[in-house]
This record gives structure tokens, sequence and C-alpha cells, in this order.
């Protein structure tokens, strides 16, 4: 029995070696190919994710879900703890910007320009590195702590991967990166692990307390406490766990999710409805991204990604686009106010989650609510649009006309586009799950993983979510040629591309 004990212990380690090799080299690799280049690395990940996914199966050495690698779906349920990141960065900024106080705050630390890759800083490589520890130490104490009595499986190993994870981030801070003072940034190193552990369970707790009344996702709750605690510490300087997060938590949760979701391609068209929902999610990407840019240019007169990205990554709660402006990918400005437009539209989450409950209690679309929401949101999108036009290039005024867009403009693309799918004949989970897909919605993503519509919704969100980012070469496509143009976004394509996108989801809603 010893003997049997010690093998699956090897077994575990073995597996998180692998997780570790699958995940660090696909990130290094997606910086390496976009390297000297305009482009996000995020959009190499969806290709690399979904390709070694879907190979890995077809070769033979795993099946749809990746049950042989559990370490894999571990990591890809990390997703709320790097949002909670996103979260309490936006609250500081949301504050700041509120109160008119300046955005330049003085940093502790000058990152080590030594490049340990192409692509990759010495600095930026440690943070990708302590961002994979801190999500399976975070995750793995967190799950122990909420399922104390549990044996079984991977289950038997999370005190060790909370060990190892969390034992593993602390080591990992950069000795060549200038730092003001070493001892303060690794206190603030440890009270952010603690912070977020905290948050954690703030907001499982409370999503627990609610449930019998309506069940609304630890991630709601998850937002509004970071996003509260942003406001209140605003001027607190990054430590080695926000930052690390900041840059590279999303990447590396994605990078996990693509690979189980790749790990579905096979078997995915032969579920009844499939088709629909993946092609409704395919061309809702050209839709709600292009159309959203294409309002933003035709009628706010502006066609800067300094306003585009940090706004549509907002106004979707998109994650690609929220990975590539914080990571600083589009610039000092998108990468400032991202964090804002990305908290904006989740104060109006309490209405999402809410109604969103009720009907998949009741199976279908809560009309009524939906219909206001919708009027309300043409109406925030209208004066986003208005306020945006007239505010000539001053800083304050843009960031508080793309506050407004991203709260509309999200509540539209959200109930619209599930007001469109009520008219088809896709079941209200599998809508959900495409209308997350259609805008790379994180929010959403993470509430049907954590099974707000049932356990088939949480295991096929996978696939359904990262399918679509195979349009997302064209959408950094286009935000590199911006870049390359002085930050000017091309008018032409991007009103073809919306174009394209009204055709699509027109035919996936009519299922022809």
């Amino acid at each position: 029995m010893e003997i049997v004990q010690q093998l699956s212990q090897v077994q575990l380690l073995n597996q998180f070696w692998l997780l570790m090799a699958f995940v660090i080299p696909m990130v290094i690799l997606s910086r390496m190919v976009v390297a000297g280049s305009r482009f996000s690395p995020i959009l190499v990940i969806v290709i690399f994710g979904l390709g070694l996914g879907f190979v890995m199966v077809e070769i033979g050495i795993a099946t749809p879900g990746l049950p042989e690698f559990p370490l894999v779906d571990f990591m890809s349920r990390t997703t709320i703890i790097a949002l909670v990141v996103s979260f309490f960065v936006g609250g500081q900024e949301l504050r700041k910007i509120l109160s008119k106080q300046a955005l330049d705050v003085k940093d502790i630390v000058v990152p080590s320009k030594e490049e340990m890759f192409l692509g990759t800083g010495r600095t930026q490589f440690i943070f990708i590195l302590r961002s994979f520890f801190l999500l399976v130490g975070l995750e793995g104490f967190f799950r122990m702590m909420i399922q104390p009595g549990t044996a079984e499986g991977i289950m038997l190993y999370y005190p060790i991967l909370a060990l190892i994870g969390l034992a593993a981030s602390f080591l990992l801070i950069d000795h060549k990166a200038q730092i003001d003072d070493k001892q303060v940034y690794m206190r603030k190193g440890l009270i952010e692990t603690v912070i977020l552990l905290a948050i954690l369970f703030i907001s499982y707790a409370i999503a627990m307390l609610v449930q019998p009344v309506i069940a609304l996702p630890q991630i709601f709750f998850a937002m509004i406490v970071s996003s509260a605690l942003g406001a209140i510490f605003q001027n607190w300087t990054y430590g080695p766990t926000v930052r690390a997060l900041l840059f590279a938590g999303i990447p590396v949760v994605l990078a996990a999710n693509f690979m189980v979701g790749g790990s579905r391609i096979s078997d995915a068209f032969a579920i009844e409805g499939m088709n629909s929902v993946l092609f409704y999610g395919f061309f809702g990407q050209l839709f709600w991204m292009f159309g959203g840019i294409a309002l933003l240019m035709w009628f706010a007169r502006t066609a800067h990604i300094r306003n585009l990205a940090p706004g549509m990554a907002g106004s979707l709660s998109h994650s690609g686009l929220t990975g590539a402006c914080t990571a600083g990918d589009f610039g000092k400005v998108a990468a400032k106010r991202a964090p804002i437009m990305i908290n904006i539209p989740f104060f109006g989450h309490i209405f999402v989650f809410s109604i969103l409950a009720v009907s998949a209690d009741n199976g279908a679309l809560w009309i009524w609510p939906t219909a206001i929401i919708v009027l309300v949101g043409l109406t925030l999108t209208f004066l986003a649009l208005k306020n945006l036009r007239a505010a000539n290039g001053e800083d304050f005024k843009e960031v508080k006309a793309l506050m407004q867009f991203s709260f509309g403009w999200q509540i539209m693309a959200v109930f619209g586009g599930l007001v469109l799918l009520s008219f088809s004949t896709i079941a209200f989970d599998y809508s959900a799950m495409a209308q997350s897909s259609a805008i790379s919605h994180f929010g959403l993503f993470a509430a049907i993983q954590g099974g707000m519509f049932g356990t088939e919704a949480s295991l096929l969100i996978p696939l359904i979510f990262s399918m679509p980012f195979l349009v997302h070469p064209l959408v950094f496509y286009m935000f590199g040629k911006a870049l390359d143009n002085n930050g000017e976004m091309p008018r032409v394509p991007v009103y073809a591309m919306a174009l394209i996108g009204v055709v699509g989801v027109s035919v996936a809603i009519l299922g022809v």
C-alpha cells in the first residue's frame, strides 16, 4: 500500500512538471513569435493551445477534456484568481479618475533589461513563472479549505499543490531588477497573496449564503470585494504578486483553457445544436467587436487605439484584449485605461447575473427585465458616443465617455445577444455559452465554468469559448496595423468585418 501511495505521489509530480512544460513554454514561445512586431502574444497562445489539445487527442495520448492530465483542467479553472487582480487595479484607477488625481505613481521597481528569451526580459520571465506557481498554490489552498473532507483523486494532493505553489512563488523575485526596498517589496508580495486568498474565501462564502435566494456566481462577489479594496487602497504600489498576475495571469490561464478546449474539437460537432452555437460564437466575434469599433469610429469620430482597445476590452469584458491591454501591448495609455473599463461594466453585472440566474432556473430568458436593460444599454451607448465625440482628446473626458460606452455596449452585447438568440432554436444554456464566446466575455465564462448553467455547460465552455478565438488573429492583426499607423485603426476593413459579422450572426440565428 505504501509503495502504491509513493508511486501516486511520483505521478502527481510528473503531472506537475508536465503542466509546467505545457504552459510556460507556450507563453514564452508566443512572446517569441510576436517579438519585434506590434501583435499580442495572446493570439499565438490561442493557436498553440488549441493545436496542442487537439493533437494530444488525435495521436491517442489523451481523450477529450484531458482527464489523463488533471492538472491542466485544474489550472484552467483558476480564471477567477487572474481576474481578481484586474478588478483590484481597476478599482484603484477608477478612484483616481473619479477624484481627478494623476494616474502616474512613482514605481518602486525598474525591471531588468536583460533578455532571457527573444521577446521576454528576465523580470518578465520571473513574472510568468511566479504567476504559474501562484495560480497553482492559491487554487490548491482554496480547494483544500472548502473541501476539507474530500480524499479522492487529485483532491488528495491539494495540500501539496498549495505548498509547492505558494512556497515557490515567494522565492521568485528577480534579484537583477532595481528595487527601492527589497524587504518592503517582498512583504508586499506576501500581503497581496494573503489578500487574494481572503477575497476568494469571502466571495465564496457570500455566494453560498445567497444561493438559496439567487444563484449569483462567486466571480460577481469577488469583483465587488476586490474593486472596493482597490478603491480604498488607491495608492498601493504593487508588489510581486499583483505585478506577476497582472502581466502573465491571464495568458497562463488561457493557455490551459485552450488546451482543454482543443481536446474537445473532434467530438464537439457530433453534439446536436453545436454547429449553430459555434457559428454564432465565431461570427459574433466580428459582429460585436467590429460593430462596436465601427460605432466609435463613425459616430464618436475616434479611431485611435488608446480609445478603441480599452473601450472594447471593457465593453465586451473581452479576455484577449484585456490580457493584451494590461500587458502593455497597446501602449501605456491603453494599459492604464483598461482596468478602469474592465471594472465599470461589472457594476452592471448584478443585473446580468441576477437575470441570468433566474433565467437559468426557468430554462428560458427572462424577457421583460432584459428588454428594459437593452433599452438602458442603447441610451448609455448613444450618450457615450456623443460625449466621446466632444472630448477633443482630453484625457478625463475620453475616460468618462469610455466608461459610459463600456457599460452601455456591455449591456447591449450580453442582453442584446441573448435576445437575438431567443429567436433561434438554440437551448438557453447553449445560448449563454454562445454569447460568452461571441464576445469573449471572461466574467460570463467564469460563471459558466463555475456551474451556473449546469455540469454539461461547465464541461463544454472551454471549447465553446476557445473556438471563436480563431478570429483573434484577425482582431489583433487590425490592432497591429493601427499601431503601425500611429495608433489609427484603418476604417474600411472595420466596416467590412462588421458587415460580415451581421450576415454570419443572422445565418446562425436563422439556422440556415
